[in-house]
């Protein structure tokens, strides 16, 4: 019978299994902090919103009432919330393909430069660590009828400039611009870090195989960063969902309604009509709409990978 020695000093494989959970369980009351400030910050205003929901609360009174699913009865059944969702994804689709088009191709113009890349990087990412209200401020004084930055340089070209702001089709346009305009950087840096991950093997090879750089770039290398591109669509399209700030400084949902989304109404039943509760159920149906699109996107890039497999 064959004998394993094992030195004193040296502990077995049973043994080290045996500490491993010890291990474990002695770096949890580490994750308390995060998972306290986590709770505080995420999960209890959701809870909170969620729970008004239910209830008919106006905030300059006070009072509430039980409702149920009351609230949520009544949004749908408003036509008002109906046109805002559909607004609202016609600027987010808008707003984040401008942003992918423009940034792959910013993304693609760099990866094939040599020299200054680094500069162009920090320079076209400038945009994107401005605050959001300085940032609309800036650009209302672009935009600005008949006396703007733009119209002024459209009028001495002779061309009539059209009303930015005051037009509802050229307010949804400018809306759409300036959240282009903030957040193609991010879109630029993201593809930029994808493109340089992609295998140089199977570019050389499909250069020797006398594939130009179209079918190199929409052949090789999107399918390889297919993962990173699910990432940044959704994570923009999240984000531009709850597009608020920018449309509040320049066009605060006007003229009309023409640019109200979402959140700018959920903005208008909460702090000006003082309709807590049904302000909370139009963020819970919000959160679901993002929740469901995010949902939809991912599936169907990972659908498009399975096929290309």
């Amino acid at each position: 019978m064959d004998t394993v020695i094992q030195s004193p000093g040296v502990a077995g494989p049973a043994l080290v299994r045996r500490r491993r959970p010890a291990n474990r369980r002695r770096l949890w009351p580490f994750l308390l902090p995060s998972a306290i400030v986590s709770f505080c910050i995420l999960l209890f205003p959701l809870g909170y919103a969620l729970y008004l929901s239910f209830f008919n609360y106006y905030l300059d009174s006070g009072a509430s009432t039980f409702v149920g699913f009351g609230n949520y009865a009544d949004l749908l059944g408003d036509a008002r919330f109906w046109t805002s969702l559909l607004r609202t994804f016609a600027i987010v689709v808008s707003a984040v393909g401008l942003e992918f088009c423009v940034g792959l191709a910013v993304a693609w113009g760099l990866y094939r430069l040599t020299v200054g890349v680094r500069t162009l990087n920090l320079l076209m990412f400038l945009p994107h660590i401005i605050t959001p209200v300085v940032a609309a401020l800036f650009l209302k004084w672009i935009f600005a009828g008949r006396w703007g930055l733009l119209d002024s340089i459209l009028a001495g070209l002779g061309i009539f400039p059209p009303d930015w702001l005051g037009d509802p089709m050229w307010a949804r346009v400018t809306v759409v611009l300036a959240d282009a305009w903030q957040f193609t950087p991010f879109m630029i840096l993201v593809l930029y870090a994808g493109l340089n991950t992609v295998d140089q093997s199977q570019i050389e090879a499909a250069q020797i195989d006398g594939a130009n750089g179209r079918q190199i770039l929409f052949r090789i290398m999107l399918p390889s960063i297919r993962p990173l591109v699910a990432f940044v669509l959704t994570m923009r399209m999240m984000d531009a969902f709850r597009y608020f700030d920018t449309i509040y400084v320049l066009t605060s949902g006007g003229p009309g309604t023409a640019t109200e989304t979402l959140t700018m109404q959920t903005y208008a039943l909460a702090f000006r009509l003082f309709q807590v509760g049904k302000a909370s159920a139009l963020g819970v149906l919000t959160l679901l709409a993002v929740l469901l699109l995010a949902a939809i996107l991912i599936f169907t890039i990972g659908r498009s990978k399975e096929k290309s497999a």
